[in-house]
């Protein structure tokens, strides 16, 4: 009678267990699924901000261009509705040239609490370095420099023609991150304007960020970058995550590679900021491609499919992003 009892109280408990777990599934399955309507990237649109830039000429701080160009860059922010702040200041180049420079950001919901800052540079190298014929050459820095401010652009258009996201979304454009000492261990030569923001951006706090540079090549690959692994691994996940249920697995190929001394470092280090950098990486043709710092930088290897799975990545990111 015992033995008969205390099964009884066995097979009770098992079926109290095995309701109590139906529940759960049942809550588990019934769980409403976010739905998220995300903006088509327009890659034609961004292609036309990367034409204006380069349109300009070479985007090399203290010159015509460069001031035309941020002012081109202020006036479409202003035009698709952001609040826009211009951080003016003046830094001094490794070569001890006097550089007058804007940091350029665009904000959307800035009444949001949450917010996602998407960045890129807009300045142009002042010569052409790497190039093999003529390294003092100016040069039209169509990936290096506009690629990542017409991506920007297109998602500021997009973010003013639709419902936006929940959370708040600046773009920022740092200046002086070109004027560089290229070779030898002088990284704090580059990337000034971070260098700058990332010291005075005042109370400005982010949830995290995205970097952009060199976002427009043909056949461009961009990897798990060193610091962004480091320090931002859960968002260099997240965005290679999206990007590869979007079908760009092709572009965001999830291979570490090394650390490189862009402007997510100074992001990640002084503005406490974690960021990562969205890449292009291709170390087995010279780290950035042979087009790097050459005259070949211009619109001839721009691809529109590449700004596509970059824009439309970082759309699908942001707009699934909880508040």
């Amino acid at each position: 009678m015992t033995n008969l009892r205390h099964l009884l109280i066995i097979g009770l408990a098992s079926i109290v267990l095995f309701l109590s777990n139906c529940k759960h599934e049942e809550k588990a399955v019934n769980k409403p699924v976010r739905q998220v309507q995300v903006p088509a990237f327009n890659a034609d649109s961004a292609y036309f901000y990367v034409q204006e830039q380069v349109d300009f000429g070479p985007r090399i701080p203290n010159s015509t261009a460069h001031r035309q160009a941020g002012d081109k860059i202020i006036q479409r922010l202003k035009a698709y509705g952001a609040s826009v702040k211009v951080q003016e200041f003046e830094a001094t180049a490794y070569d001890g040239t006097r550089l007058q420079l804007r940091n350029i950001m665009g904000s959307f919901n800035p009444q949001a609490r949450k917010r996602i800052l998407l960045a890129t540079h807009w300045d142009t190298r002042p010569w052409a370095s790497k190039d093999p014929d003529d390294p003092q050459a100016p040069f039209d820095g169509a990936n290096d420099g506009a690629s990542g401010v017409g991506v920007l652009l297109e998602i500021a258009r997009q973010l003013a023609a639709g419902q936006p996201p929940e959370v708040g979304i600046d773009l920022l454009f740092f200046d002086g991150e070109d004027w560089g000492e290229e070779g030898g261990n002088n990284f704090d030569s580059w990337c000034l304007g971070s260098q700058y923001w990332a010291k005075h951006k005042g109370n400005y706090a982010a949830y995290y960020g995205i970097l952009l540079d060199m976002v427009g090549g043909k056949n461009a690959r961009f990897p798990w970058e060193g610091y962004s692994r480091k320090m931002a691994k859960n968002i260099l996940r997240k965005v290679w995550t999206q990007a590869a249920d979007l079908g760009y697995s092709r572009y965001f190929v999830p291979r570490k590679e090394g650390a490189i001394t862009d402007d997510h470092y100074y992001v990640n280090t002084i503005a406490k900021i974690p960021m990562i950098d969205i890449l292009h990486w291709e170390p087995e043709a010279g780290y950035f491609g042979t087009w790097h710092h050459t005259r070949q930088d211009n619109m001839a290897i721009i691809d529109k499919n590449t700004l596509k799975a970059v824009g439309q990545t970082l759309l699908h990111v942001v707009y699934y992003e909880e508040p």
